[in-house]
């Protein structure tokens, strides 16, 4: 019996490396984090949909993103057929990561709305992972 790819989307490193720029790979592939406020969409206002910057997934919708003032873009509701959700125990904490389930990249984490939210969920994602098709009519 031959084991299924978890993912439908499956490179190895140096074709990630060829793929993404090394800031990209960092956030994506290792799991970092770009700094607070320095994200390209932490304020856009753009309609569309966001993708997956490794894989092109669609992963959020513009509706569901708001202004969380947390330093990066926040939404505050996720398909789980497009996003897996992690336990995630590092830097001495417990989080739960949000990965993108067509290809495993990294793309933030998500945390109790603390009532930012009418489903009191805050997906902090970062920008690097993420690029933005406006809508059409936009």
């Amino acid at each position: 019996m031959t084991d299924t790819p978890k993912y439908n989307v499956v490179r190895s490193v140096d074709e990630w490396l060829a793929k993404l720029t090394p800031e990209e790979y960092h956030v994506l592939r290792e799991a970092g984090t770009e700094r607070a406020f320095t994200g390209e969409y932490t304020d856009t206002k753009t309609v569309g949909v966001y993708r997956c910057r490794a894989c092109d997934a669609e992963l959020f919708r513009s509706q569901d993103k708001f202004d969380s003032h947390c330093g990066w873009p926040s939404f505050d509701y996720v398909d789980e057929e497009r996003v897996e959700l992690r336990e995630d125990r590092g830097y001495g904490m417990v989080r739960t990561e949000v990965r993108c389930r067509n290809c495993g990249s990294h793309l933030g984490h998500v945390f109790d709305g603390e009532g930012y939210t009418p489903r009191n969920q805050r997906y902090c994602i970062n920008s690097i992972s993420l690029t933005l098709e406006p809508a059409e009519d936009a």
